[in-house]
Formats: C-alpha cells, structure tokens, sequence
C-alpha cells in the first residue's frame, strides 16, 4: 500500500454503516481510520490529522459539530462532512459555518461521499475508481445483518421487519457471508 493514498476518519456510532462505508471506501484504496465517538476522533486526529474526516452528527456523548469545531482547530485544512439522520436546515447551515465542506442525510453511499467532498471544487477526489461492485447476495446479506442488529439479534422480529418467513431468514442467516 502506498503512503500516497487518501486519508478519511469515519466518525459513527453506528456500527453496520461504519463498517460499510469503511469497506467501500478501502475498496477504493483510501487510507480509512475509524472512530466511534468525539474522544477517539480526536485521539486519531491528534495523532496523524486527516485529510477527510466523515462525521456523524448525533453520537453518544458531544455532537458531530462539535467534533467538527474541534477537527478544524486541529488541522484546518481537514475537509469535513456531516452525515446525518436527522437534517435540517439550521443544523446544515451551522455544520457549513463551523467549516464543514458539505451535509448529507443518510444513507449516503461512497459516490455521494466523495461527491460531498469535492462540493468545494478544491482538489476534487476521483468519483469513479476501480473496484469490484458489491453483489446483490452481497448487499442483501448486509441488508439482513443491518436489520438484525436493530431488531437485537430477534430473528423472528428481522424476518417479520424484511417480510419473510423466519426459517427462510434462518436458512440465509446460517450461509456464510458472500465475499463480493
């Protein structure tokens, strides 16, 4: 791996999209840290500053503006953008006052990731790249996982959630995971 690669932090308490967007973005040969709250955003920012920084909005503990504020007291020339659930339009235009390059709402997925990065027009990140597109067993087994885990692993609430029968759920459940 080259020390010419891309940095991101991707700071989300959410475990599943953390993952997801860390993947993809690894498949894009970015150098991807995560963090899953202000405390260790900031310990892996103090330690080597990101040249991007993808931050969730509302985390246990301080806010992604926040961390936003803090980031950019720490390397001002860190582009951030603020991932977010719940937008609104007071909340983007704070984000953007404290030195976020752009907002988006959730889910957002890698294109529109970098997208949001180069909304500056300052030294825009390639779009498109090469790497291996997710297969559909791929992303429906992460849609289960995803699903799973805010059902708290209750099988027959995922299956009643996707709108299958729980042995159908239990019989994908038991496959291993598809690689691509």
């Amino acid at each position: 791996m080259s020390d010419d690669r891309v940095s991101l932090l991707i700071v989300d308490d959410d475990q599943t999209f953390r993952e997801r967007v860390a993947r993809a973005f690894r498949d894009r040969d970015f150098d991807v840290r995560v963090a899953t709250n202000y405390d260790e955003a900031i310990a892996d920012a103090e330690r080597d500053s990101p040249q991007l920084a993808l931050v969730d909005l509302k985390m246990p503990g301080r806010s992604g503006l926040e961390l936003v504020r803090a980031l950019k007291a720490i390397d001002a020339t860190t582009k951030v953008v603020v991932l977010t659930g719940y937008g609104s339009i007071a909340t983007a235009v704070e984000a953007m006052h404290l030195g976020a390059t752009h907002y988006l709402s959730k889910p957002a997925d890698a294109d529109e990731i970098i997208a949001a990065f180069n909304h500056d027009g300052k030294d825009p990140l390639p779009i498109t790249a090469d790497f291996p597109v997710p297969s559909l067993e791929r992303t429906e087994w992460e849609h289960i996982q995803r699903v799973l885990a805010e059902c708290g692993g209750n099988v027959s609430e995922t299956a009643r959630r996707l709108g299958m029968h729980r042995r159908s759920l239990q019989f994908k459940l038991r496959r291993n995971p598809p690689t691509r």
